[in-house]
């Protein structure tokens, strides 16, 4: 739990650690190389949970609960964004269903915060939360990396949500196709890190013209690269930091 630089929240929170490969956009994962830092400086909660692997560190399909974390956003008075799980996925199949519902409960005894929930695996959130309550303060995304995952969206848009959005990033190619239709918020971003792979302009595009078609806020987050700050965020000449409104 931190402070952190990711441009569309305020804090991260992690209840889980760890994760699986699933698809394209998990081969770089930043949460990756964090863990196996994490493991290296003697955190307990990060042992085992990566492997060295072709001379980096990959998932080694390990999950861990941690129960102490659930405490957390009750000892912030001052009211934040927090992102859930930067370092895991709340619904990867191996997160108990209970242990969810136990996140949930935290969630709304915290109203003051705004959690941003994450998954590349939105099959299984649309088998859990509809058995949860619908909180105002809960963002529901999913993360699209190309357009071999489209389906993620449409699952997305059966979860009963606040707010939906999605995570284009790192995106590794075009989205061409999508429909926004129902998805509220829409962050575009390129991979950084040293083994980055290209986005194109063009693909940026592509998304824009859809959130404006759709009346999706479109959030740009970076251009990625090895260098991600050298390579900034401007798109066109500025900014653009667009943020949903509320829609219960």
């Amino acid at each position: 739990m931190a402070e952190t630089s990711i441009e569309w929240t305020d804090a991260t929170w992690n209840p889980v650690a760890g994760c699986t490969i699933l698809t394209a956009g998990c081969t770089n994962c930043y949460a990756m190389r964090m863990a196996a830092r994490l493991d290296a400086m003697g955190q307990e909660k990060y042992k085992g949970l990566t492997r060295k692997s072709g001379g980096r560190a990959k998932w080694t399909g390990k999950i861990k609960l941690d129960d102490a974390a659930l405490s957390i956003p009750a000892k912030w008075s001052k009211p934040r964004r927090v992102f859930v799980n930067s370092m895991s996925d709340l619904f990867h199949q191996d997160v108990p269903a209970e242990f969810i519902a136990r996140v949930w409960k935290v969630m709304a005894e915290t109203p003051r915060h705004t959690y941003q929930i994450l998954t590349k695996r939105p099959d299984r959130m649309v088998e859990i939360v509809p058995e949860l309550p619908k909180l105002p303060n809960v963002w529901l995304g999913t993360s699209v990396e190309d357009g071999r995952v489209l389906h993620r969206i449409d699952e997305l848009r059966r979860v009963p949500a606040a707010i939906r959005f999605i995570s284009f990033e790192p995106l590794i190619g075009s989205a061409a196709g999508a429909s926004l239709e129902n998805i509220h918020w829409a962050i575009v971003g390129g991979e950084s890190g040293p083994k980055a792979r290209y986005m194109d302009p063009a693909w940026v595009d592509e998304i824009e013209s859809m959130c404006r078609r759709a009346d999706t806020a479109f959030f740009f987050k970076q251009w990625g690269g090895k260098n991600k700050k050298a390579a900034g965020r401007m798109l066109r000449g500025r900014t653009y930091d667009e943020m949903p409104a509320l829609r219960m």
